[in-house]
């Protein structure tokens, strides 16, 4: 069960709140669709209960409000927007993602793809998918985690009635297995049609809640559509004999040729053309929409409607129209159509926080003012609880959220590409040249570039670790942003470690390789102090590849992250230089020595000889310039990290 109480928005300047003091409930095993027109606060409404958004009020799945459950995606499956899944992406592995992050197995994925009708279309890229087959994967996520509870905000809008139908088919049978369905939409008849109860909002107040049949009988009035060249002729008729058998019988006439006829039948309006000889172009069943508030204006029914013109010429006539026809059939101005649930159940949610029932006309702030002021009024609260914006939860299986993410598009796989054949022939071309030492002819590193292709490479895949996550936010697809969240980030660094260190071997390979093919056993020989020179490129390539991940994460940009990389070189390189080619007065000579006394034990196997060795790279300028970055990049990222927490 979801019981929402109290929901009130936060006004912006001196604007009414979007939503104001709405109360309701959606039962188990039942359909509840929350209808309103474009601007009612649906939307916000759903917003508030997700927790999504600032205001006042408290929404309970279950017993318990969304951030007291350890996993919110278990308990109610959400779809608020259209999936803003990578387009390049499958739609096998988008659910396959979303599959690492709410901790379900990857067998999953084939159920939901079944259940949602997608298996032809499973490796299709997301971008090409129709309107139709988007809400299927967005409701196949909203299944994934088999929620109790599915909200979702106008799940058939856009959709044709087909797909429509088929989509309301699947929230039946959800809820038939016991489950609680809430769907916004903005056409009655659909709402009437589809669900169990309807609950309405306008201007921001909930104005009715009833059930389906008592919504359907009330707001929309069933009529008769008859087209004819003889309209007005057929008209008085219906009149006179609804006049003389002493029916409620309503007749308007609209535009052309068309009558609506309220309160009769096809059958009898058909009769009743046939008996007199006038010729019907169509005559059809159709519901009329009435709105929240069903009333018809004065001045439409002296001009429009047939009943009216008989009553004024005949004063009999008026006396066999009793009341009843001017009741729910023919509602005039004077007597405003209010409707009041139809069940007999206590709304427990409303009366809970004193909220105004349908029937009656919700308080006033005058009227709030005046029950402040009163003596008990300070024994009952004020206002609901706040609402704070929930935090995105970080994915329960980082490790494989990540590696799904990273192998799931070709970029990476593009850009690996790129940088092997780009260093392969900048290798040959700088030996060409000449004037080049062999190691940086195996790293493709031309002396006036800032860097190599290798580790401007593995920046740019550390930097789309997190760009494309704040440009296709999967873990957050109704937020727009993506949890900060350590565990997160270890994965991603780990991923990008792994990447990187792939890409330096391979690219040192190729580069050996071509210069073997193109001028033979001269420049394809290893140096001789290749295991330092290994650990100085694969400390560069992992270097740049974290500052990708970490700048990218700080400032939400691909573009920022890549940046960062670049600026290691280029800004702080010479300052580091800088730095140490002034004048010294002491030196770090016997570093190794002093660190064994301090450590107080022998190192196995010549490690001491390996932290010397270590020490020295990070004393290099480069080396301490992306040691400095690193590091205040990760401090960065860890104080934006607790500020959300904070905040």
């Amino acid at each position: 069960m979801i019981q929402a109480i109290g929901l009130t928005s936060t006004p912006r300047k001196e604007l009414p709140p979007a939503v104001d003091d709405v109360s309701f409930e959606a039962r188990p095993g039942r359909v509840t669709a929350l209808l309103g027109a474009p601007g009612a606060g649906k939307t916000t409404t759903l917003r508030l209960m997700l927790e999504l958004q600032r205001g006042r009020g408290i929404t309970y799945f279950r017993g318990r409000p969304l951030h007291r459950i350890a996993h919110p995606s278990r308990e109610a499956g959400v779809l608020l927007s259209e999936v803003p899944g990578h387009p390049a992406r499958t739609i096998r592995g988008q659910l396959g993602m979303v599959c690492a992050a709410v901790g379900v197995p990857i067998r999953r994925v084939d159920e939901v793809i079944e259940v949602v009708g997608l298996v032809s279309l499973c490796d299709e890229r997301l971008g090409t998918l129709s309107r139709g087959m988007d809400r299927r994967l967005g409701l196949a996520c909203a299944l994934l985690s088999d929620p109790h509870a599915l909200v979702l905000d106008d799940p058939a809008g856009g959709l044709s009635v087909a797909e429509g139908r088929w989509l309301h088919e699947v929230l039946r049978a959800h809820a038939a297995h016991g489950g609680t369905v809430l769907f916004s939409t903005d056409d009655p008849k659909e709402a009437a049609r589809t669900a169990d109860r309807v609950i309405t909002l306008e201007g921001g107040r909930l104005v009715a809640d009833q059930e389906a049949a008592d919504f359907a009988r009330t707001r929309l009035r069933p009529r008769v559509a008859v087209r004819s060249p003889h309209a007005a002729r057929l008209g008085a008729l219906l009149a006179k004999e609804a006049r003389a058998a002493q029916r409620s019988v309503e007749v308007v006439r609209e535009d052309g040729n068309r009558l609506s006829v309220y309160g009769s039948t096809c059958a009898d309006i058909g009769e009743t053309a046939f008996r007199h000889g006038i010729l019907v172009h169509q005559l059809a069943d159709e519901t009329g929409d009435m709105g929240p508030y069903a009333t018809l204006p004065a001045e439409g029914l002296a001009s429009a409607t047939v009943v009216a013109s008989a009553l004024l010429t005949s004063g009999s006539a008026t006396s066999t129209l009793t009341d009843d026809a001017l009741t729910d059939d023919a509602p005039t101005q004077d007597a405003p159509t209010q409707d009041a649930p139809a069940t007999d159940e206590p709304a427990t949610a409303v009366a809970a926080t004193g909220a105004h029932t349908p029937d009656e006309p919700g308080p006033t702030a005058e009227s709030r003012t005046r029950a402040a002021a009163s003596p008990g009024a300070r024994d009952l609260p004020q206002l609901p609880p706040p609402i704070a914006v929930r935090q995105a939860p970080s994915p329960l299986r980082p490790l494989r959220y990540e590696l799904r993410r990273a192998t799931g598009v070709g970029t990476g796989y593009l850009t690996s590409i790129t940088v092997l054949v780009s260093s392969a022939l900048l290798s040959v071309l700088l030996a060409r040249i000449g004037h080049t030492p062999q190691p940086r002819l195996l790293a493709a590193w031309p002396r006036d570039c800032p860097l190599p292709p290798a580790a401007l490479g593995a920046g740019l895949l550390g930097a789309l670790a997190f760009g494309e996550e704040f440009r296709h936010p999967a873990l957050a697809a109704d937020r727009g942003t993506v949890p900060r969240r350590l565990g997160l980030l270890a994965a991603k660094l780990l991923v990008a470690s792994v990447t990187a260190l792939a890409l330096a071997v391979l690219t040192v390979g190729c580069d050996l390789e071509m210069l073997y093919l193109v001028y033979g056993r001269d420049l394809a020989g290893v140096p001789a102090d290749w295991l330092s020179l290994s650990a100085s490129w694969i400390g560069l390539t992992v270097g740049c590849a974290w500052a990708g991940v970490l700048a990218a994460g700080i400032f939400r940009s691909t573009t920022a992250g890549l940046a960062a990389v670049l600026a290691v070189p280029v800004v702080v390189v010479p300052l580091v230089q800088k730095t140490l080619t002034g004048p010294s007065v002491r030196k770090a000579a016997g570093f190794s020595e002093r660190l064994r006394e301090l450590l107080l034990m022998q190192w196995p196997f010549g490690g001491a000889r390996y932290i010397a060795a270590g020490a020295r790279l990070v004393a290099q300028p480069v080396g301490s310039a992306l040691m400095l970055s690193l590091t205040a990049l990760l401090c960065a990222y860890l104080l934006t990290t607790l500020r959300s927490r904070v905040r």
